[in-house]
């Protein structure tokens, strides 16, 4: 495995980007952020945790791309439910073009049975906000290098509702406490919140807090796919109830950034932090 990547802020360290060499297939291999942590060091990731192995910290996945399986585990087959199969891809690095103590810029193609369905530029970036929070700032980029039209689905185009995920998902650590609480400036709950659109999103723990936001146009029409009393995740979902379709040439771009803080944020803090964070 390569050494991993760590990323700092005000000269602590607060992530690991993995490009890892041991994954199995069926785990769609692909580079991640874990641990991620609070300023203060409390860990706000989880990695191939026993309820979902193919969970990887902070990644870009995806269930169905032109078919084949970018996120792990079993594909969703419609009239069929989840069954295993022979169709996972893998992200694989082709090049830095920035790799900073604070960020970097990375060059990848996602390839499955030796054909490259999509070329991807990623962008990360470490910003301090106060003494008890930073940011996170992700920004992927998917051109289809083919001459035809790729698109993107998950199991809920496939035919399983409320299950819409794919894109940009953050897998966080069970609490002994019991599930995190979730909550947007107006609703409160996974029902509440889950599949729905929200200029912000709040995960929160025993002593720690998440808020993600999407910060380009087409990333805040993204629902977010939300998950507490199972587990506690949280993503923003390329193709919630139709297929995302990227023409030959064309580019997919998704930008979300992550408030990471220590304490247990009410609504007002939280939208405080995203404000000074996406400004």
């Amino acid at each position: 495995m390569t050494p991993p990547l760590v990323l700092r802020c005000a000269g602590r360290a607060v992530g690991h980007y993995v490009h890892p060499a041991d994954l199995p297939a069926r785990l769609s291999p692909r580079p991640y952020l874990h641990p991620v942590t609070t300023l203060r060091g409390t860990p706000v990731t989880e990695e191939r945790p026993a309820d979902h192995l193919h969970h990887l910290g902070v990644s870009i996945a995806v269930p169905d791309v032109a078919g084949r399986n970018f996120w792990g585990g079993r594909t969703f087959v419609r009239d069929q439910g989840p069954t295993e199969l022979d169709n996972h891809g893998e992200q694989r690095h082709t090049g830095f073009k920035l790799r900073d103590p604070d960020g970097f810029v990375e060059d990848l193609v996602w390839t499955s049975a030796g054909t490259v369905l999509l070329r991807e530029r990623r962008t990360v970036a470490v910003t301090p906000l106060t003494a008890d929070a930073w940011a996170l700032d992700l920004t992927f980029a998917l051109t289809n290098p083919g001459g035809d039209e790729v698109s993107i689905g998950s199991p809920a185009t496939n035919g399983r509702p409320g299950a819409g995920y794919g894109g940009f998902f953050w897998r966080a650590p069970k609490d002994p406490d019991g599930p995190p609480d979730v909550f947007t400036e107006g609703a409160e709950g996974e029902d509440a919140v889950h599949g729905r659109t929200a200029g912000w999103l709040a995960l929160r723990g025993r002593d720690w807090t998440l808020v993600f936001a999407g910060a380009t146009a087409d990333t805040r029409r993204d629902p977010w796919f939300v998950r507490t009393g199972e587990y506690p995740g949280v993503g923003s979902s390329l193709a919630w109830a139709a297929r995302l379709p990227v023409p030959a040439g064309g580019t997919v771009v998704r930008r979300v950034v992550t408030v990471v803080a220590d304490g247990r944020l009410d609504r007002a803090a939280a939208a405080a932090l995203v404000r000074k964070a996406l400004s």
